[in-house]
């Protein structure tokens, strides 16, 4: 099993930044492709980005590239998104998840664990 916690969510005003975390225990090595979804209020869960653990290679959803960046700590088993120039269409509950090899990175019912879901809400 993999425990996935996302921390770091908050209250920002529009063009502030928010570091979001997501530290993973459990059966951690099984683990290869990670990534960040979001659900704004009244609408469908949809893909932020994702990080393959092993080979590093990044993806973004076209409204955040070039304001979010994804990254990891391998020693510490923690997934990060520093978010940048945030806006209010930013604002959504942040979940954290864990596939394997044969996940597609951008889809999320390839995604075998989630976190519960941190919320970042974005002022103007």
């Amino acid at each position: 099993q993999v425990q996935l916690v996302e921390s770091g969510g908050g209250l920002v005003q529009a063009g502030g930044s928010l570091r979001l975390s997501c530290a993973a225990s459990g059966r951690t090595f099984s683990n290869y492709q990670m990534g960040w979804f979001r659900q704004p209020p009244g609408k469908e869960r949809e893909f932020v980005a994702a990080l393959g653990w092993i080979t590093n290679k990044s993806n973004y959803a076209d409204s955040v590239r070039g304001r979010f960046t994804i990254s990891r700590d391998n020693a510490k088993n923690t997934l990060y998104l520093q978010m940048n120039s945030l806006e209010p269409e930013d604002t959504a509950v942040y979940y954290c998840a864990a596939g394997t090899i044969a996940t597609m990175p951008k889809s999320n019912s390839g995604y075998r664990y989630w976190g519960q879901g941190t919320q970042v809400t974005v002022s103007s």
